[in-house]
């Protein structure tokens, strides 16, 4: 018995017609009865009544169609498990991640991503999360790193909420602190000289709103540079930033932690709600997973 044959028998037994199911098949019609007739007589039974334009199951028949369709659908999945396993040894993964993550969170889960699947080629595009959610959607991307809650009208994304991360005020040693507290408020941000990142980054639209809602406008001293080079200005004595504390706390930077607990954003992982993530890029997320689980658990044994 061949898997050609019970291909050839459950597609015979679903249009109940030579000719269609031949079509169905992109076989001639002649090799369809052949290879019938052949599973027929390796069997022992008739599977089909012949009549003019009625075709039908006999018992045998009956009995062999959901043992075939079980067998064929057990063979395509392991047909698929096989290819996905291999495709693993070579492919590639898109990320997206907004420079903040790039910077801190990234580079650590891509390492141990390599370790274990070292034929993947990682390609990373490193932009705004309102940038990334398009290129996402667009298909540019397998998974993104954003942050969430995603704005009005965005496209249809399945996102997982990873971490929620406190965001805080760097300014350079040079310069005199922002305030002579331990944590600060954003009143106190009123009239100090600020480094804005460029339009489209999650970080500029947060501290914007945090600042009207405290009823003022901020002043920005430069703006529109990168994370990097925010970092760099700041660095220079130019003014405050306000930055992820993952990356702060790589800065080099003075940290002042606001008092307001509000000051913090949410980082999703995201893929497109109509396209799964390939496996390559469904072990990443799991990579991804795994070290902010083992992150946690450390933290918990340190506090």
């Amino acid at each position: 018995m061949q898997l050609q044959q019970l291909r050839y028998f459950a597609a015979l037994a679903e249009v109940r017609h030579f000719t269609r199911a031949a079509e169905t098949l992109h076989v001639a019609q002649p090799s369809l009865s052949q290879q019938i007739r052949a599973l027929e007589r390796e069997l022992g039974a008739a599977l089909f009544h012949r009549a003019r334009g009625n075709i039908t199951l006999t018992d045998a028949g009956e009995a062999l169609l959901p043992l075939a369709r079980r067998i064929l659908a057990d063979t395509e999945t392991a047909h698929r498990e096989v290819q996905e396993v291999a495709q693993l040894r070579r492919g590639r993964v898109r990320l997206g991640a907004p420079p903040s993550l790039c910077a801190s969170l990234v580079p650590d889960v891509l390492r141990a991503y390599h370790a274990r699947f070292p034929g993947i080629e990682l390609l990373i595009d490193e932009g705004g999360s309102q940038d990334l959610v398009r290129t996402l959607a667009a298909g540019g991307l397998d998974l993104a790193l954003i942050i969430t809650p995603l704005g009005v009208g965005a496209p249809a994304l399945t996102t997982t909420e990873l971490l929620h991360e406190e965001l805080v005020v760097v300014t350079s040693p040079s310069v005199p602190p922002p305030t002579r507290r331990a944590r600060l408020r954003v009143e106190e941000l009123r009239g100090l000289p600020m480094v804005m990142f460029r339009r489209g980054y999650d970080l500029r639209e947060m501290t914007i709103a945090a600042c009207r809602a405290a009823g003022f406008e901020p002043s920005f001293t430069v703006e529109g540079g990168e994370m990097d080079a925010v970092l760099g200005f700041v660095r220079a004595g130019l003014g405050l930033a306000v930055v992820p504390g993952m990356v702060a706390a790589r800065s080099g930077l003075r940290v002042t932690p606001f008092a307001d607990g509000r000051m913090r954003r949410t980082v999703a992982v995201a893929h497109r709600k109509d396209a799964p993530p390939p496996r390559a890029a469904r072990e990443l997320r799991a990579v991804l997973m795994e070290h902010l689980a083992g992150e946690g658990r450390r933290s918990g044994e340190c506090s």
